[in-house]
C-alpha cells in the first residue's frame, strides 16, 4: 500500500475543486470572525490562521483592519488561489506553505487560529509536533482558537480519516502550556446542503 502523503493529496485537491466545491467551504466564516470580536483581539495583534488555504477569514480581517496576519497551509495551490483572490492586497499577508504537524514558527503570534486542520492529523507524533508548534508560536497570555470534528461529525473529510474530539479530549490535548477558556459546538452547513458538527475550544498560553 503506498504511503499516504499529505502534502501531495492537498495539490490535488485544491488542483481539482473549486472553493465552492469542497464541504468546508464558508462565504462568511462567522465562527471565526467571533473570536475577534470577543476576546477585542487589537488590530494591531499578530494572527496566524493554520490550514487557512484559501479560505475567506484572510479577507474579512484586512477588511476589518488586521494588519499582521500570516496564513499557513501545506498546499501551495490553496495559498496560491488566496493570493489570486485578493490581488494586490496579498502582499499585507504573510504567506507560508508548510505542514502544521512539524511547523516552526518564525515568530511569536499573539492569536493563533485553526479551523479544521487539526483533526486531520491522526498520528501520536504528529499531535505532539503540532503541540509543540502552537507553545513555540504562542507568545504568553496569547490565545488559541481551534475547531475540530466533534463526536457527531464525519469520520472522514475529503476521503481522509479525521479524528474526532469532544470539548474533554480536545482540551487534553492542550492541557500543558495552556488554559482552556471554552468549548462550544457549531452545526456547518456545507455547499451539497448536508451538516458537519464541529467543537470549538479556545485557551491562553500560559
Amino acid at each position: 500500500m503506498e504511503e499516504f502523503n499529505r502534502k501531495t493529496h492537498w495539490e490535488t485537491v485544491y488542483a481539482n475543486k473549486a472553493l465552492e466545491e469542497v464541504s468546508w467551504y464558508q462565504r462568511v466564516p462567522e465562527t471565526s470572525l467571533s473570536f475577534f470580536a470577543r476576546f477585542e483581539v487589537p488590530l494591531e495583534a499578530k494572527i496566524i490562521d493554520v490550514g487557512g488555504g484559501d479560505s475567506y477569514l484572510v479577507d474579512f480581517l484586512l477588511e476589518a483592519g488586521y494588519c499582521d496576519i500570516t496564513v499557513l497551509d501545506v498546499s501551495g495551490k490553496a495559498i496560491a488561489r488566496a493570493k489570486e483572490r485578493l490581488g494586490k492586497k496579498a502582499e499585507m499577508v504573510k504567506w507560508i506553505v508548510a505542514d502544521a504537524a512539524d511547523f516552526d514558527p518564525p515568530e511569536k503570534y499573539d492569536f493563533w487560529h485553526d479551523r479544521a486542520a487539526f483533526h486531520f492529523l491522526n498520528d501520536s507524533s504528529e499531535l505532539v509536533g503540532y503541540v509543540q508548534s502552537a507553545e513555540k508560536g504562542l507568545r504568553k497570555g496569547g490565545l488559541l482558537a481551534i475547531g475540530t470534528f466533534s463526536e457527531k461529525g464525519p469520520a472522514k473529510c475529503s476521503g481522509i480519516s479525521i479524528r474526532q474530539y469532544s470539548a474533554d479530549s480536545l482540551k487534553a490535548q492542550f492541557e500543558l502550556g495552556f488554559n482552556s477558556l471554552e468549548c462550544f459546538s457549531v452545526d456547518h452547513k456545507t455547499p451539497f446542503d448536508t451538516v458537519q458538527n464541529f467543537v470549538f475550544c479556545t485557551f491562553e498560553r500560559v
